[in-house]
C-alpha cells in the first residue's frame, strides 16, 4: 500500500507504507522544496509534519525520537529535544510554537494524520 500526503489540494505519493520502520521517521522532499517528516508509530498509525525544526531551522525532525505524552504521539527534535505533537504540530515544551501538519493516507485505506482530515472525510461520506 502506498503512502500519500495531502499537498496542494491533492495527494502526493511518498513511499510504500511497508518502507516505514515503526518508531522512526523519513524525510520527503515536496515539490515546493520544503520537506515533510513522515512517521509510523508502533501501532501502525502514520503521521506527517514539517521536517524543519523551528528552533534551529535545520531539517531534522524526521531523525527525532517518537514517543507519547498523556496519550498524545510526539516527535522530539534530535537537536534541542523539543517535542512536537504529531497530530496538531504544537510544541509541547514551548507555547506558541508549532510545525505544519500534513494529512496522510494509505492508498485504499482511511488512515489520516490529522483530526481535520478525518472530519473532511466524514463530511464527504
Amino acid at each position: 500500500m502506498n503512502l500519500e500526503l495531502g499537498y496542494g489540494g491533492g495527494w502526493l505519493p511518498v513511499c510504500a507504507r511497508e518502507r516505514l520502520t515503526p518508531g522512526r521517521g523519513v524525510a520527503a522532499l515536496l515539490p515546493d522544496g520544503t520537506q515533510a517528516a513522515v512517521f509510523r508509530d508502533r501501532s501502525g498509525r502514520v503521521y506527517a509534519v514539517g521536517n524543519q525544526d523551528p528552533f534551529t531551522g535545520a531539517q531534522v525532525l524526521s531523525r527525532g525520537l517518537v514517543g507519547s505524552a498523556d496519550g498524545r504521539p510526539f516527535v522530539a527534535s534530535p537537536l534541542l529535544k523539543q517535542r512536537f505533537d504529531l497530530e496538531s504540530g504544537r510544541c509541547l515544551d514551548e507555547e506558541g510554537v508549532a510545525v505544519p501538519v500534513f494529512a496522510v493516507r494509505v492508498a485504499g485505506d482511511a488512515a489520516r494524520a490529522t483530526e481535520e482530515a478525518q472530519a473532511e472525510e466524514a463530511e464527504a461520506a
